[in-house]
């Protein structure tokens, strides 16, 4: 039996969303998936996986460029696989205690490619943080780092399992 092979691919400027992604390829290693961790921008083709998650950064209400573009380029391909999406975002507590729904050009894009699941995971702006905006939240007391490892690892083996009763 082949093990099941998944890309997670993310978009992010600072690097908030990358964390959250390469936790969630951890995840899916330790339920024996091979799972590639890559850059949104960097992913041309899709169709040597079983299965893709694909996250963004939220900014102003909108999800990262880079993974809008990933989604747009690889559009017929991941209407093909199992696809989850995922948001880095919130800079407080927001995302911890309750379910946040994915922004309406995620939503969009969700229907879209028959994307089976969204969730939304607190983001991180903290002083090493790039970025008058971030330095400026950091100053008066408003970053943070809102990741929660424990709650994205638990939605990996959630896709871990999905995957191993699909086809």
């Amino acid at each position: 039996m082949n093990a099941k092979r998944v890309l997670v691919a993310y978009g992010s400027k600072h690097g908030a969303t990358a964390g959250i992604a390469d936790e969630i390829g951890k995840a899916l290693r330790a339920d024996g998936i091979d799972a590639v961790v890559l850059p949104a921008d960097t992913v041309t083709d899709v169709s040597g996986y079983d299965g893709v998650v694909l996250g963004g950064a939220l900014y102003a209400g909108r999800w990262n460029g880079k993974a809008r573009r990933c989604a747009r380029r690889n559009a017929g391909q991941l209407r093909d696989r199992p696809l989850w999406l995922f948001s880095s975002g919130p800079v407080d507590g927001s995302a911890e205690q309750r379910d946040i729904p994915p922004v309406p050009g995620v939503a969009r894009r969700m229907k879209k490619l028959g994307a089976r699941e969204h969730v939304t995971f607190g983001g991180a702006v903290t002083a090493e943080t790039s970025g008058r905006i971030a330095r400026s939240m950091v100053r008066h007391g408003k970053g943070g780092d809102f990741r929660n490892p424990t709650r994205v690892r638990a939605w990996a083996h959630h896709i871990g399992s999905e995957l191993g009763t699909a086809r």
